[in-house]
């Protein structure tokens, strides 16, 4: 499917469509948990970046081999531009990917590698079932070199980005999953 296939179909409300290498399309619904702790996120970067700081969420980023990827939030450098309709992943200071039961795998080994191979600087895995953070750095031609992991609820976590501001992340504030109800 061409990227301009995709950017015209119309998913279900509620679901996340994710594109695999391998062509593969996967429909996975949304959470709570999912959609508040992208809030949290994009709450603080206006706090530590600013209102006007360049960020998108579920915005389709291009990269190379048409690989492209529509992150649940990235980091953009202040002087980011378009070219033609989208923003290059050249642009990004960090990408942030939130666990959800059907894209733990994806999230935490293919986007690791696809990231660290395309030179992303920081890449974020925040995961509200494990109740953490896992911070990658030092990106390679297969990952990243440094790997550290934050529990959530150990206060601010702040994250140097590679155009010299520092993005900070409060752990205190990201959403963990409430246990199933009754069902009666």
């Amino acid at each position: 499917m061409s990227v301009d296939a995709i950017m015209r179909t119309q998913f279900p409300e509620g679901y996340t469509a994710l594109f695999g290498v391998d062509g593969k399309v996967i429909l996975t619904p949304r959470s709570f948990e999912h959609s508040s702790t992208i809030k949290v996120m994009q709450y603080g970067t206006s706090v530590s970046l600013g209102r006007r700081a360049k960020t998108v969420s579920d915005v389709c980023i291009d990269f190379p081999a048409d690989e492209n990827s529509a992150p649940d939030l990235a980091i953009l450098r202040e002087d980011a531009r378009k070219e033609g309709k989208r923003y290059s992943f050249e642009d990004v200071l960090l990408i942030s990917e939130v666990v959800s039961t059907s894209s733990a795998r994806k999230d935490y080994d293919d986007c690791t590698a696809k990231y660290g191979r395309y030179g992303i600087p920081v890449y974020l895995v925040v995961d509200p079932y494990a109740q953490e953070v896992v911070l990658h750095s030092q990106p390679t031609a297969t990952g990243y070199i440094a790997a550290h992991t934050h529990k959530y609820g150990t206060g601010k976590l702040p994250i140097p980005l590679a155009d010299g501001r520092v993005f900070t992340l409060d752990l205190d504030e990201l959403p963990r999953p409430e246990p199933e109800g009754d069902s009666r």
